[in-house]
């Protein structure tokens, strides 16, 4: 298949039915914008360039751009023919086909890409849709089709009639398009609708009226053409994608015991024969390394890392923390800014009381340690090796190897 390809991804939108002053595509899936999903889609193609068109506060959503994606701003929010139009302003030396995607649709598949790509180039079609069949369509374009079942265009669902409204077959909005044939339709496109707006779905008619060969592809799974537009949206997406990182992971042998009640964010590494028990939250940027017990009701924060054979127990909560091999955190603790051995038995309901007020500070617990029940260690501390704390000890100096400290405030028992 030629790939001789340039991707337009259309981000442009405030998503008033999200009710957010935050750009749409900036609202976050299992730990990531969404619209990072749909750039990771793009550069999966590996396409000769990607521009993203930007819109409502574009400074914001340029920041989560990667330095290799050219960026264009839709200076008025007037449609996407209009947004598409700005795009090509990038792609004036670019010859080849041009595929559009949604910055709001990130539960898309390179494999239903791959597919419309690949009919596309090899039939040499002028534009060519993605399309669905849903039983109730609400709130998508309808595809229309001639006497010869031939694509003959598109209409909002807005501007539909009660005809045209009981359509089934839907536009899932993307679009692939002979880069020739797109600049000549879009050059047709007027508002005549009712919002006033430049639809680049028009071209889809401008082309057909013309002659031009149009057509369309069924996507084979409804869920991946979800488009996102309010926050109930965003959770049906979620949940989706939740789903398919539980998925992936089980079946690069992690055990998740109820894959409905785990929560683990875009980006999480979990080592092979780690157990994951139910309602534990694992945020991005957490590695957890092989044959670690993780919950149930723990929640691991940006920054941790564990390492293997590691349990972490009921209500455990970790961030920005180092926990060696071996260590049993059972229930009830808290671990910030702490880096923790090997063969650390942290008792239950003990805190690194990490925060003065005004900065974090590490507390360091060395091999070996045993950390009684209900200690306080008030970072910055140190617990040397093979040390012991006593139950409900408060800590506020440094513990020399293998020694004792108890009380409140925790003092050094003599040898």
């Amino acid at each position: 298949m030629n790939k001789d390809i340039a991707v337009i991804i259309l981000a442009a939108g405030k998503g008033e039915r999200m009710k957010s002053e935050i750009p749409k595509v900036m609202h976050k899936l299992c730990g990531r914008n969404m619209l990072a999903y749909v750039l990771d889609l793009a550069a999966s193609l590996r396409p000769k360039k990607t521009v993203v068109v930007l819109g409502y506060k574009h400074e914001l959503v340029a920041k989560s751009l990667p330095k290799n994606i050219s960026a264009v701003v839709q200076k008025k929010l007037v449609g996407t023919a209009d947004a598409v139009k700005e795009a090509l302003t990038k792609l004036k030396d670019f010859q080849g086909t041009v595929l559009v995607l949604y910055g709001d649709t990130p539960l898309l598949k390179k494999e239903s890409v791959d597919k419309l790509l690949k009919y596309h180039i090899e039939n040499k079609v002028d534009a060519t849709l993605l399309t669905a069949q849903m039983d109730k369509p609400a709130g998508y374009g309808r595809v229309l089709r001639d006497k010869l079942s031939s694509v003959s265009g598109v209409v909002e669902e807005k501007d539909a009639d009660d005809f045209e409204k009981d359509i089934q077959e839907v536009n899932t909005g993307i679009i692939c398009f002979n880069k020739l044939s797109l600049e000549a339709a879009l050059k047709q496109v007027r508002p005549n609708n009712r919002k006033k707006e430049y639809y680049l779905t028009d071209t889809i008619k401008i082309l057909y009226t013309e002659g031009k060969l149009v057509d369309g592809i069924k996507l084979g799974d409804l869920q991946e053409a979800l488009g996102i537009n309010s926050r109930v949206d965003l959770a049906k997406a979620g949940a989706l994608m939740q789903q398919r990182i539980n998925e992936k992971f089980m079946l690069d042998g992690v055990t998740i015991v109820d894959a409905g009640s785990t929560f683990i964010s875009y980006g999480v590494k979990i080592g092979q024969d780690s157990v994951i028990y139910p309602f534990t939250a694992v945020e991005s940027d957490v590695k957890i390394g092989k044959r670690c017990s993780i919950g149930p009701f723990a929640h691991l924060r940006e920054g941790t890392r564990v390492a293997d054979e590691a349990t972490l127990g009921n209500f455990v909560e970790t961030i920005r923390s180092k926990i060696g091999a071996k260590v049993f955190a059972k229930h009830f603790s808290y671990l910030g800014d702490a880096s923790v051995g090997r063969k650390v038995n942290i008792g239950a309901g003990t805190v690194t009381a990490n925060f003065d007020g005004r900065n974090k500070h590490s507390t360091v617990i060395k091999d070996n340690a045993m950390i009684g029940s209900d200690t306080i260690l008030v970072a910055p501390v140190k617990i040397g090796k093979g040390a012991f704390t006593g139950a409900g000890a408060v800590v506020l100096n440094d513990v020399p190897e293998n020694r004792k400290a108890v009380g409140v405030p925790a003092r050094i028992l003599k040898k």
